[in-house]
């Protein structure tokens, strides 16, 4: 595959866990820990799609997700929320934030859902 994804989320164990997922099926990641740190790692790999989380300190998802967007306004950002946060949900996608995916979420799930948002944008 070879593609690169960036996952940012402020919970180490959650950084890890898809790290590892990802990594088993071939994608190139790098991880931040906080909405700052995203905008910095996205200008270094340039990733095919981001996993960002919505709540973490410094800067939360949807500001480091603005940001991105004005530089990179073809960039695919996929939001992990918190269930039910839905005006959370419709100011992401009204940024241009591709996807929503409430947490606790099946990782089985969350990687078709990877997979098929970066197989649509390469068609």
């Amino acid at each position: 595959m070879g593609q690169r994804i960036l996952i940012v989320d402020d919970q180490k164990g959650v950084r890890r866990l898809l790290e590892e997922l990802f990594n088993r099926e071939g994608w190139q990641v790098f991880t931040a820990a906080d909405g700052k740190e995203a905008i910095n790692k996205v200008e270094e790999c340039l990733p095919d799609i981001i996993l960002m989380d919505m709540k973490m300190p410094k800067m939360n998802g949807l500001e480091s997700s603005k940001a991105i967007l004005q530089n990179h306004p073809d960039m695919i950002i996929l939001m992990m929320t918190a269930y039910g946060e839905v005006d959370v949900i419709n100011g992401a996608m009204d940024a241009g934030v591709k996807k929503c995916i409430n947490k606790p979420f099946d990782i089985i799930v969350l990687k078709d859902m990877v997979n098929q948002l970066v197989m649509d944008n390469i068609s």
